[in-house]
C-alpha cells in the first residue's frame, strides 16, 4: 500500500500508541493528536508528529482541515465506563461531540476514511449468544457503550451522505504493554501492578465472570489491515474465548512468581457476567487472525510491567 497521511487520535495512549507505532513502521506519515489526559509522551513512537490537542477543540479541527490527512484512526475517548455512568454528559461531550468535531473537520479537509475504535463488550450488553458476532443485538448498558453506538451511527450517516469510507473495529478487553494500571485500566494492568508491588489484588465477587482478553499487538494488526478498506464495515476484534477472572489471576500470578490464592471482595453491582466476541469476519475479509493466546500475551505483558516496576 502507498504511504498515506494518517492522524491517530489518542496516539499517546495505551492502544493508540501501538497502532501509531505499526503505522510508522509501515511507512505512513503519522500525526498524533492527544491531550495527554491519560496518554504519555514516552508512548509516542519515533517518527510520528505529535500535537497536544483536545479533540473537542478548534485547533484539532484546524489540523484535520489543513494537514492533508487522508485517514483518521480515532482512538481518543473518555474510556471509563464508571465515569460514564456518573457523568453521562461529560462522556457524550468527549465521545460524541468531540468525534463530530473531527468528522466535520475531516469532511472539510478531505479525509477519505475513518477507522474507529469501537467496543465489542459494552456495545452488545448482556449477550444472548457466545461468542457474539457483529449481527448480535446492540444493547449497551452504559453511557459509554451508548456513545460508541451513537458514533457508529453517525459514521453511517457520513458514509451515506458524504461517501466517507468507514471501518469500525469493536474491541474485546484489550491488554498488553503500556496499559495504565490506574484510572480506566483493565484488570490485567491492575492485577500486575499490585502483584509486583507486593499487594494482593481483590477479585470482585466469585471471580467467575468472564471476558474476552485480546492482546494489543493483534489490535494493531487489525488497524493496519483496515487501512484502505472501502465502504462501511464493522469488525469484531477478539479471541472468541471466555476467561474467568480467577483463571486470569492465576496466570498473572504465575507470570510474576507470586503464589497464594486470590482475595475476594464484594461483587460489583451491575457487572456484566459473560462476554466474548467472534472475529471470523475480520479473518475472512481482512485476513487478520486474532491468535495471541493468554499463554503468550500474559508473559510479554508481565515482563513489561516488571521492567517498569524496576525503573520506578
Amino acid at each position: 500500500m502507498a504511504a498515506r497521511t494518517v492522524c491517530v487520535t489518542g496516539g499517546a495512549g495505551f492502544i493508540g500508541s501501538h497502532v501509531a507505532e505499526a503505522l510508522v513502521a509501515a511507512g505512513h506519515r503519522v500525526l498524533i493528536v492527544d491531550d495527554l489526559s491519560s496518554g504519555r509522551k514516552e508512548n509516542i513512537p519515533a517518527g510520528a508528529e505529535f500535537h497536544q490537542l483536545d479533540i473537542r477543540s478548534r485547533q484539532a479541527a484546524m489540523l484535520l482541515e489543513r494537514a492533508g490527512v487522508e485517514v483518521l484512526v480515532h482512538h481518543a475517548a473518555q474510556m471509563d465506563v464508571r465515569r460514564s455512568v456518573a457523568d453521562p454528559c461529560f462522556d457524550a461531550e468527549v465521545n460524541v461531540v468531540g468525534t463530530l468535531n473531527l468528522l466535520e473537520a475531516g469532511r472539510r479537509g478531505g479525509v477519505g476514511q475513518v477507522v474507529f475504535a469501537s467496543t465489542g463488550g459494552a456495545i452488545y450488553g448482556e449477550q444472548k449468544s457466545f461468542p457474539a458476532d457483529e449481527d448480535h443485538p446492540l444493547r449497551p448498558l452504559s453511557p459509554y457503550g451508548v456513545a460508541k453506538l451513537a458514533v457508529e451511527r453517525y459514521l453511517w450517516f457520513y458514509h451515506v451522505e458524504y461517501g466517507l469510507d468507514v471501518t469500525a473495529l469493536r474491541y474485546a478487553n484489550v491488554y498488553g504493554p503500556r496499559q495504565n494500571p490506574h484510572g480506566e485500566a483493565g484488570v490485567v494492568a491492575i492485577f500486575l501492578d499490585r502483584l509486583l508491588a507486593g499487594v494482593q489484588p481483590v477479585i470482585n465477587g466469585d471471580g467467575l465472570q468472564t471476558r474476552d482478553y485480546v492482546y494489543v499487538g493483534d489490535i494493531a494488526r487489525a488497524n493496519l489491515a483496515a487501512l484502505g478498506t472501502t465502504g462501511y464495515r464493522v469488525y469484531n476484534v477478539g479471541t472468541g474465548i471466555e476467561t474467568d477472572v480467577v483463571t486470569l489471576y492465576r496466570s498473572l500470578a504465575d507470570a510474576v512468581g507470586v503464589s497464594g490464592p486470590p482475595r475476594h471482595g464484594e461483587a460489583k453491582a451491575g457487572e456484566q457476567r459473560r462476554s466474548s466476541i467472534c472475529a471470523a469476519r475480520l479473518r475472512m475479509e481482512l485476513g487478520v487472525t486474532v491468535d495471541t493466546a493468554l499463554a503468550q500475551g500474559v508473559p510479554a505483558t508481565a515482563s513489561w510491567f516488571a521492567a517498569r516496576a524496576r525503573r520506578s
